[in-house]
């Protein structure tokens, strides 16, 4: 048989032995003060404390919980403020350019601009490729009876004629490229100085822009299509430095030794200052190995170069040109607006050790 369990004194603890009559919470029970129990419709005495009661209830706390990429299973912190980069000590010509297309150059070219005028340097973005992506990105009109980079380098048409400033990003402007493009290699082939064309547009702005007092321009970045015909070969001529964004998947690495070639080629004969200065690692996976493989070797040829950011694949990076908008604004506590930012700082902080040395 089993044995009758105890309960305490209006508490509800089994295995305490208490007296067959137990008062209620609240009551002194006789056994305890040696007086009677108080009738059931007494008052209850003031001085004693319900044993539940004297717990002191946890303190309460509101705890903000952090956004959750998706994409990257990684917990956002808190958005910062953009820091300040230093200026160079001269305009930084970069050309972001790739033989191998889908590998994030646009998006690389877009974001990359954006990062750096949101820290308060002055940036212009030329988009070179027919498609106009980069102008998507950045809310610019490119519709076929819009003032372009076709009309610069097919009419001669200053640069201050066709540019644009940016609606969502201040210090950033842009030359936006239209559908007229696609055929432009065919009409510069029989054109003078066809290779240069870029680069003077781009220095008689400059010079335009110090007659006029207006603030020097710190960085020009061109966004090349994913060839090497006339129009990334005005790129190459008007840079000093080359950009060159990697996707972490193999077949990017078959194609990088051959555009090093063709940059040693341009070098050669068209212009000694061209040099890749910037690799950045893109769609950088840390789940898979390959991604790992890919990067570790990357490095390993291009120390000196690689930035240490590296950009993962995220949706945000994606959903951001169909807002017409880069992630640096659609998104800025995203994983790739951070990564995107960490590169822009590095290559921002890279440009102001260059001039120390200098």
């Amino acid at each position: 048989m089993t044995p009758a369990r105890t309960v305490a004194p209006g508490i509800g603890w089994p295995g305490l032995e208490t007296p067959a009559a137990t008062a209620p919470v609240g009551w002194i029970a006789d056994e305890v003060v040696g007086a009677a129990a108080p009738p059931l419709d007494a008052a209850p005495v003031d001085d004693v404390t319900d044993p539940v009661s004297l717990a002191e209830p946890a303190p309460t706390h509101e705890v903000a919980v952090p956004e959750i990429d998706e994409t990257q299973g990684a917990a956002r912190p808190a958005a910062d403020e953009p820091p300040t980069l230093p200026r160079p000590s001269r305009p930084r010509i970069m050309t972001v350019s790739n033989q191998k297309g889908g590998v994030g150059k646009t998006t690389t070219a877009v974001n990359i601009a954006a990062a750096l005028a949101e820290a308060g340097l002055h940036v212009l973005l030329i988009d070179t490729d027919p498609q106009g992506n980069a102008s998507t990105a950045l809310n610019i009109d490119h519709h076929s009876e819009v003032p372009s980079v076709y009309d610069v380098l097919v009419d001669g048409t200053a640069i201050s004629d066709v540019i644009q400033a940016c609606p969502d990003v201040d210090n950033l402007w842009c030359v936006p490229a239209t559908i007229d493009l696609a055929g432009a290699e065919i009409e510069l082939v029989s054109l003078v100085a066809r290779e240069s064309r870029m680069s003077k547009a781009i220095d008689r702005w400059m010079v335009e822009r110090a007659e006029a007092g207006e603030t020097r321009i710190d960085y020009v970045i061109i966004d090349c299509p994913p060839s090497l015909g006339l129009l990334t070969v005005n790129a190459f001529v008007a840079a000093d430095e080359v950009l060159i964004p990697i996707q972490c998947e193999y077949y990017a690495l078959e194609g990088l030794s051959q555009l090093l070639n063709n940059i040693q080629l341009i070098k050669t004969h068209l212009n000694q200052d061209l040099h890749v200065s910037t690799i950045l690692l893109t769609m950088y996976d840390a789940r898979t190995r390959l991604s790992a493989q890919v990067a570790d070797e990357v490095r390993e040829h291009f120390a000196s170069q690689v930035l240490e950011a590296t950009v993962p694949r995220s949706v945000r990076v994606s959903e951001a040109p169909s807002h017409g908008q880069t992630v640096i604004t659609y998104d800025p506590q995203s994983t790739g607006a951070r990564s995107y930012r960490a590169a822009a700082a590095e290559i921002a902080h890279r440009g102001a050790e260059m001039k120390e040395e200098a």
